[in-house]
């Protein structure tokens, strides 16, 4: 039974978690015509520099052709450009253009201000002790992950 209810108050915790995470989500689409998904994209690409498309899969933790769409999405938006490797004519990457970083520069928060400020307040090991703590619990889950994915074609 105690367990039931600590199991309870988890959902709980998790389930406004993940309504915040869907107002701000909602609230970054209007201001700024993208979605969270291609926010985490266009932040990964910035991240990584000029990358291939199974990089940046595998960075922000989505399937790969739904990275394809993201890109041909932000690619239209003027946000990257996609060109070919100069050692291997196969691969496309990805960069982000003057405007992409610009954008990126400007745009909100995505959990909002409040969330952005008490996270940059906390001392180093305790936010690296958060995410450890965060990353167990998705595990617990069972949630699969691209990373895990791709690990399991080799």
């Amino acid at each position: 039974m105690k367990q039931d209810i600590e199991q309870i108050a988890f959902l709980r915790a998790l389930r406004r978690l993940a309504r915040a995470l869907d107002l701000h989500s909602g609230r970054i689409n209007r201001d700024s015509g993208l979605t969270l998904p291609q926010l985490i994209v266009l932040t990964c690409i910035r991240d990584l520099g000029s990358a291939t498309g199974r990089a940046i899969a595998l960075a922000a933790d989505l399937s790969p052709p739904t990275v394809v769409g993201i890109l041909d999405k932000l690619e239209s938006k003027g946000l990257i450009v996609r060109h070919r490797s100069e050692e291997d004519r196969r691969s496309v990457h990805a960069r982000l253009t003057a405007r992409g970083a610009d954008f990126l520069d400007r745009v909100p928060a995505p959990m909002g201000d409040g969330f952005a400020r008490g996270l940059s307040a906390l001392p180093a090991p305790e936010r690296a002790r958060m995410l450890a703590d965060l990353e167990r619990l998705v595990a617990m889950t069972g949630a699969p992950t691209v990373s895990n994915d791709e690990a399991g074609k080799n």
